[in-house]
């Protein structure tokens, strides 16, 4: 073998073991568990906080937390959905116990998501096809003659 040839054989060796360790890293960090994406779970209710680790915990084994948590899902049914398709994900992890206490946070955060958005709204402007408030009539005005002369005997009236 030449001096080239092995030369060469020797640069693609090193290039093949710098992108096996380049790509070990880059897993390695990936799985550490030290993203700093998602909630604060010192703001979390207390019942729900045992109920976010294990979403953070099983959810981040496939995708970053920011997915699910920016996706804007409101609707819990969508939600249930959602889950059970990575439920049956191969390497989930996600037992129909975890599938339950998951959905238990992501309700949860959709209500929030939803109250956020109700306080954003500005309240209501009456439309202009809406039939105008309905008023009270004025009082009839009183009248000017008295009821003593009206009812008078004889039917008639003083005059």
């Amino acid at each position: 073998m030449t001096a080239l040839a092995r030369f060469l054989a020797a640069a693609r060796a090193a290039s093949t073991a710098g992108a096996l360790a380049g790509a070990a890293l880059v897993g390695v960090a990936a799985c550490s568990g030290s993203r700093t994406e998602g909630l604060d779970s010192g703001k979390l209710p207390e019942s729900l906080r045992a109920d976010y680790a294990l979403f953070t915990q099983r959810c981040s084994k496939c995708h970053s937390l920011a997915r699910p948590l920016a996706a804007g899902i409101t609707d819990d049914e969508q939600w249930s959905l959602y889950v059970n398709r990575m439920r049956r994900q191969p390497g989930s992890g996600i037992s129909y116990d975890d599938q339950e206490r998951i959905l238990r946070f992501l309700r949860w955060h959709a209500a929030e998501l939803r109250r956020r958005e109700a306080e954003k709204k500005p309240p209501p402007v009456p439309s202009a096809s809406a039939p105008p408030p309905v008023t009270p009539a004025p009082a009839a005005p009183a009248s000017t003659t008295s009821p003593a002369i009206e009812a008078a005997p004889g039917g008639k009236g003083r005059t």
